[in-house]
């Protein structure tokens, strides 16, 4: 596609304006400066000096790079007069290398790098309509409907940052005048010819290569297509399933014949090193369809942003990932339950997916789990608030309808909060939690509007649920300090204590407040009868399994794992063993007081304050470091009993757990590390092992 015009500057071919030469006179009025000095003028303030600075800078300006050396830019037209670019009957390698660049480009494009440096330099989708062999043409104008199809997507779901997606279009137009049925299929058509001449060339690698990438392109589109859609039906997405397994079923020969196509092998760069060429890297030999400075005068003059391309193995290892994480996305439909989808959610955001699968999973589930009856049985199975049942009066069940309109605006945030990159939900996390201490509020106001209404005791149904929510917030929030990185190794132990004395154990006291909610809703003790508002007699029948206590074991053992952190992380801080900040360059209480400033404007729990924190530090360590590896040792030890029962089944917590107890026995026997301890997070992001390697401990 070619650039636009640019509107001329000129009328009836005279100049519209007159350019007078000031190189002269700034040069004589510079003079009068000293080194260092500049003149200020109200009309040319900073922002116009950067601009100038940038403009036409090749280290500033993207689009002078391509300025700067002797290599000549090649234009569609160019490269077809010069006999680079072949338009009729492409050979099967030269296809299978086309194609294969190309889906690098296009997984290089969904990783956050511009369309105008990824996939618009193959110069064939420039022209989509001239190649005359049919299966390059049908995948060039493909490639056109999948843009179009992942950009809708993208932005129905709205969970990308600038680092995750760049959607300008650079004025290519990505909607070609073909359908989404009529693209299917052309592509449909292509692969029964190809199938053919693979049938005919039995054996050919190549044939059942290009083959296997029409074909995989085809149900990508229809996948894709499907799950944009904002009413999914269940059995569009059964065909989904389907078609992913065909899908994988073609990747896997796309994969074993990834060589086979130009371009693949040791060229210029070879397989294990990259080249640079104008801005874009590029880790393989490069045809002559992909100019990597064709449209460097579409950039706008901001500072050169270096393009990686993907390898052509890694990007099909990148669709094989993408498929496998669809598989995921269409199981989302069934859920309708707010808490089954929240664990879904985030357990999909923690095993690290792209970001079209993030996107495809909130078009899927979000709606379901956050709608107000996936809210309604929410509640009802977690404390079973009585004005939610069928026979509650019509007061108590209004008030139990508006605090659910009320609850589904930070339901849906908390859903959507999972499709974003991990480094985004902890920021929007600090946000979210203001809006359920709003929501706070408001359940207090509906139990007390309730049980007014019913005549009965307040219960804190509503302010239980918004409560346990809250503090999953908060831990959240902790937690992904350590995943980021963001803490320093001094100030893991006060993080911990915030977790150990603040957080779990008001979330194991929330939990089981919701258990005796729900066991009163159960024996009927709270029940009102719709027409007299008489109280019925209890139900005497045998006490019911307590639905949260699967939950209430984890809570448990991640309180055990935070509080042996804090104990051995003092330990170490007193012995020296951890290096802290000298005091007159930084001060503990500022940055214990910035890492918890999020929690400021929470109703409950009420934030701890540092003096808090110092207090239980004196207190824990009073007794001597030996003293407190030893009860460190004793809470890891807990909590790998914990992990082991109750049905938790987290195995790298429990060995986490069992190697640092084995290490604080050590500790508290009088053995010191001749060098400072390290921390290892690959069992767990959250909780590490504290590493001490062999030979390193002697007795004092």
């Amino acid at each position: 596609m070619e650039k636009p015009e640019e509107p001329s500057s000129t009328t009836d071919n005279k100049p519209s304006h007159n350019w007078v030469e000031i190189t002269d006179v700034f040069k004589e009025s510079v003079k009068d400066l000293q080194l260092g000095e500049l003149l200020h003028d109200d009309l040319f303030g900073l922002f116009e000096a950067m601009s100038a600075i940038e403009m036409m800078d090749p280290k500033m300006d993207a689009g002078m790079l391509c300025n700067r050396g002797a290599r000549k830019i090649t234009s569609f037209e160019q490269a077809v007069a010069d006999g680079l670019l072949t338009l009729n009957e492409v050979p099967p390698h030269m296809l299978l290398g086309i194609i294969d660049g190309t889906l690098a480009r296009l997984v290089s494009w969904l990783e956050g790098h511009s369309l105008a440096q990824t996939v618009f330099t193959c110069l064939y989708l420039h022209r989509p309509y001239a190649p005359q062999d049919r299966a390059l043409k049908v995948f060039c104008l493909a490639v056109y409907k999948l843009l179009d199809v992942i950009k809708e997507l993208l932005h129905k779901a709205m969970v990308f940052e600038e680092e995750d997606f760049q959607p300008m279009q650079y004025g290519f137009h990505l909607n070609p005048d073909i359908s989404e049925q009529r693209m299917i299929g052309m592509l449909r058509e292509v692969e029964e010819d190809l199938h053919k001449k693979a049938r005919n060339k039995q054996g050919d690698p190549e044939s059942q290569g290009i083959f296997a990438r029409i074909k995989f392109v085809r149900i990508l589109l229809q996948v894709l297509n499907s799950l944009r859609k904002e009413d999914q039906q269940q059995n569009s997405l059964n065909d989904c399933q389907r078609l992913l397994n065909s899908a994988m079923e073609m990747l896997q020969i796309i994969k074993d014949s990834v060589k086979l196509g130009k371009g693949a092998r040791d060229g210029k760069c070879g397989n294990k090193g990259f080249c640079r060429i104008e801005g874009i890297i590029i880790g393989e030999e490069e045809l002559a369809c992909f100019e990597p400075s064709i449209n460097q005068r579409l950039l706008p003059p901001t500072f050169p942003r270096y393009t990686k391309i993907k390898k052509r193995a890694e990007a099909i290892e990148h669709f094989i990932d993408m498929v496998e994480r669809f598989k995921v996305v269409c199981k989302a439909q069934g859920i309708n339950s707010f808490h089954q989808a929240m664990e879904l959610f985030a357990e999909f955001s923690q095993s690290g997916p792209c970001l079209v699968s993030r996107s495809a999973l909130q078009l899927v589930g979000r709606n379901a789990g956050s709608s107000r009856e996936a809210l309604r049985e929410a509640l009802r199975n977690f404390c079973g608030p009585h004005a939610l049942s069928s026979r509650a009066i019509p007061t108590a069940r209004a008030t139990a309808d508006a605090f659910l309109a009320r609850a589904g605006r930070p339901a849906a945030l908390l859903l959507q909060l999972s499709g974003h990159n991990r480094a985004r939900q902890r920021d929007k996390l600090a946000v979210l939690l203001e809006e359920f201490a709003l929501l706070q509020e408001e359940a207090e106001r509906a139990d007390a509007a309730c049980a007014s209404s019913l005549g009965v005791p307040p219960k804190p149904h509503f302010a239980t649920w918004a409560l346990y929510h809250t503090l999953r917030g908060q831990a959240l929030y902790l937690l992904a300090g350590f995943e980021l990185e963001l803490y320093a190794e001094h100030e893991y132990y006060y993080v911990y204590w915030y977790l150990y004395e603040c957080i779990y154990g008001w979330l194991i006291s929330t939990l089981s407040r919701a258990d005796s909610l729900l066991q009163e809703a159960w024996n009927g003790t709270a029940a009102v009868s719709q027409g007299g508002g008489r109280r019925q007699k209890p139900n005497k029948t045998a006490r019911r399994p307590r639905p949260h206590a699967r939950d209430a074991v984890r809570l448990q053992a991640f309180q055990q794992l935070a509080g042996g952190y804090f104990k051995a992380l003092l330990g170490l801080l007193r012995d020296g063993l951890l290096q802290a900040p000298l005091p007159g360059f930084d001060r503990e209480r500022v940055r214990f007081e910035h890492r918890f400033g999020a929690f400021s404007r929470l109703p409950a729990p009420p934030p701890a304050a540092y003096r808090d924190f110092r207090a239980a530090a004196q207190a824990a360590g009073s007794q001597g470091s030996e003293q407190l590896f030893l009860c460190a040792g004793r809470h890891f030890a807990q909590a790998g009993q914990l992990l082991a029962a109750g049905g938790v089944g987290d195995a790298p917590l429990a060995r986490t757990a069992k190697t640092n107890f084995v290490l604080l026995r050590l500790l508290a026997a009088g053995h010191r590390p001749k060098i400072k301890p390290t921390f290892c997070f690959n069992e767990s992001k959250q909780f590490p092992v504290i590493c001490l390697t062999e030979g390193q401990l002697t007795h004092e």
